[in-house]
């Protein structure tokens, strides 16, 4: 179900309007940067497989691109709002410039469930969207990549459909193509390695051991599944995982306290990342209810679904053993649950840093397919670490600095910067 109280823009905007006091930046710059710059809103016809036609409603928010062309995902979601379009291009804003890459932030959506269409039905979609936003688009404007529940092959064919209008290969319209067709190595594990990145650096400032924490998982898409495969190679191990089961229309948590196979997960998931609960009880997991993954008796939560998952309902049910919380999600916690986590001293790395990894390796992708030549997959990583490394090193010593939280510290370098680049080009 949605929460139809929750608005993420309106939250998006109370983080932008409590940093922009911190900053003190002056009131036309406020006006600017708390809205979008653009935002296109279209119908998509398509011819689906019984004949009949069907018209899917799809957006493009361009928040602002002074530091460079707007950079963010399209999801495919039934329950996909503009308000969730634009609150998530507000936030690839910040997350593109506190990571320090020469982006601004956009984002797309179509409201449409991918479960119920024909590979042939998505394509049209793919290209129909193509087709509505191609002038709004391109390697210098706007450059989409996946996101929620679209993949390498969604990508690829709207890099079709756009090579098409404007006849010529551009692959850089476009990231998180399949590896071999102008996409990246490394690609697929950016966004989960680098939030075990951004991890690592937490627990050495805490004095922790990566190899002596256990953690809980909410979601097993790319993103859940990476974090959890490099957090286990460096000695991690996870107790729970939690995911939506499309067949039941519920969310489950598959528990095992001597650590979750993750090889096993996957080979029972769809490629959605939904576990298939029937098989997983015959392989020894506890099922408990989708929101039990917060209440765990772990060391780490890293939330890796949706956003608003942890609010000021129910972050109070969070283990009083939990010492850090890590957002592979984009907004998955409410101001709300700030307070409250703040007040029982958990050490929250925002997602605006911790899920960077997925933006600044889409960076590279765009980087290489402009020049046409490719590297290993070795450096892809290491390029990635060391900019997620020199992010959290900077974000932490900002908040130490001002004495603010992770997140707050995370705002500042990254609004600042853009603020400074609206300045420098005389917008504001």
């Amino acid at each position: 179900m949605v929460d139809k109280s929750y608005n993420p823009f309106e939250v998006a905007q109370a983080q932008f309007d409590r940093i922009a006091a911190i900053l003190g930046l002056d009131d036309g710059t406020k006006d600017l940067l708390r809205c979008n710059l653009r935002e296109y809103h279209v119908s998509i016809p398509v011819k689906m497989d019984d004949g009949k036609s069907r018209v899917f409603r799809g957006f493009r928010v361009q928040h602002n691109d002074a530091r460079g062309p707007a950079k963010g995902g399209i999801r495919f979601h039934p329950m996909e709002t503009i308000d969730t379009v634009r609150a998530l291009a507000m936030w690839m804003t910040w997350k593109t410039a506190v990571v320090d890459i020469p982006l601004g932030g956009g984002k797309g959506g179509v409201i449409c469930d991918p479960h119920h269409l024909s590979m042939r039905e998505q394509e049209q979609i793919c290209r129909g969207w193509v087709r509505q936003l191609s002038n709004a688009m391109g390697p210098s404007q706007d450059v989409p990549a996946p996101d929620v529940m679209t993949t390498g092959q969604h990508m690829l064919w709207m890099l079709d459909e756009f090579e098409t209008l404007r006849g010529e290969r551009q692959p850089g319209f476009i990231t998180g193509k399949p590896v071999g067709m102008g996409g990246s190595l490394g690609r697929k594990e950016a966004t989960g390695y680098g939030l075990v990145y951004t991890l690592r650096e937490a627990l050495q400032q805490l004095g922790v051991s990566i190899a002596e924490t256990t953690a809980s998982v909410q979601g097993f898409g790319n993103v859940a599944q990476h974090a959890i495969e490099l957090y286990q190679q460096l000695g991690g191990k996870v107790t729970c995982v939690s995911c939506w089961h499309q067949a039941d229309q519920a969310a489950y948590s598959f528990v095992k306290r001597d650590g979750v196979g993750l090889d096993e997960l996957r080979g029972i998931a769809d490629r959605f990342g939904g576990i298939d609960k029937d098989k997983a009880l015959a392989l020894g997991y506890e099922l408990l209810p989708g929101a039990a993954w917060l209440e765990q008796d772990v060391d780490l939560l890293i939330p890796a679904a949706l956003e608003n998952q942890i609010t000021g309902t129910n972050a109070a049910r969070i283990s009083d053993r939990v010492k850090v919380i890590v957002e592979g999600a984009n907004g998955p916690t409410t101001p709300e649950a700030d307070e409250v986590i703040a007040q029982r001293g958990i050490y929250l790395v925002p997602d605006l840093l911790a899920n960077a990894g997925g933006v600044t390796c889409s960076y590279f992708e765009q980087v290489q397919s402009n020049m046409n030549f490719f590297w290993d997959r070795d450096e892809v990583l290491t390029r990635l670490d060391a900019k997620m490394t020199a992010a959290f090193g900077a974000v932490s010593a900002c908040a130490r600095e001002r004495n603010l939280s992770l997140r707050d510290g995370a705002y500042v370098i990254a609004v600042g910067r853009v603020a400074q680049a609206c300045k420098d080009r005389g917008w504001v």
